[in-house]
């Protein structure tokens, strides 16, 4: 081999090994995150970070609500109740209401209105972050509700779903509807919606305002398993209005004492 022969071809030989180290040493830097990768940054982040977060699945749509805890918590306790509240948040009634059940150390399971949890979207994070659940109760209340178009069920659901879940930061996976009044239609549009329709089957009607002592003496009447049904605002009012709810107030302060003392365990649905 000639001098020049030789020469190129440890010049090669030194190039390829060059090259080599190189790309290995790029390769130990950009995995120590000294030398930023060369994927683009948007391919390189995650997907999932990239996507909204998914609607909730569909369920099976039901014939019927859930009129009883052990229907939707097989494994509640057999004392178990389970205490309801419906039409707010009330920039009134809420805040008192959240204070007597966090005085009696109980739970409850809240069924807000969609325009009412826009307008107060404080109010829905002191209800999450006192531990108690969501409900979805439609976005204005509308009745008779069964009597709507599946177009109108199912956007006064869709947009109180998402008044709730933008307000609270989670997103409720029950529904009630205004009146209960249920049809095939509200099922099918609670279902694809991903939400188990609940009913109640203590009903003291305190909406109405009949007394302290009648209102009482229905939540006193509760069994094991039963829901009770009361409310902290109208769902119809506009949502810079307050109903009277000292009624609702003053028996459950009775109330909820006393179902306690009976052995009754309060739980969320």
């Amino acid at each position: 081999m000639s001098i020049r022969a030789y020469s190129d071809s440890h010049v090669r030989t030194a190039r390829s090994r060059l090259l080599s180290w190189a790309a290995a040493g790029a390769i130990g830097l950009t995995s120590a995150g000294v030398v930023q990768s060369a994927v683009p940054a948007s391919a390189a982040a995650s997907p999932a970070a990239a996507r909204p977060p998914a609607a909730a699945a569909a369920v099976v749509a039901r014939q019927s609500p859930v009129y009883t805890v052990h229907q939707i918590l097989p494994n509640a306790p057999a004392n178990a109740v389970a205490l309801t509240i419906d039409d707010g948040p009330d920039p009134v009634w809420t805040p008192r209401l959240l204070a007597l059940l966090r005085q009696y150390d109980v739970r409850a399971t809240f069924c807000l209105v969609g325009r009412h949890a826009q307008a107060h979207p404080d109010l829905v994070r002191q209800i999450v972050a006192a531990g108690h659940a969501l409900c979805n109760h439609t976005m204005t209340h509308a009745q008779p509700f069964s009597h709507r178009s599946a177009a109108e069920i199912d956007q006064q659901i869709s947009e109180a779903q998402s008044a709730i879940t933008t307000a609270a930061g989670t997103a409720p996976r029950l529904f009630r509807a205004p009146g209960g009044d249920w049809s095939p239609t509200v099922f099918a549009a609670a279902a694809r919606h991903g939400l188990t329709p609940i009913g109640w089957n203590v009903d003291p009607r305190d909406w109405a305002r009949p007394g302290t002592q009648q209102i009482t003496t229905a939540l006193l009447a509760a069994k094991p398993g039963d829901i009770l049904l009361c409310h902290d605002a109208d769902g119809v009012l506009p949502s810079t209005s307050s109903a009277d709810r000292s009624e609702t107030l003053r028996a459950l302060q009775t109330a909820l004492p006393q179902l306690k003392a009976k052995g009754y365990t309060f739980v969320t649905l």
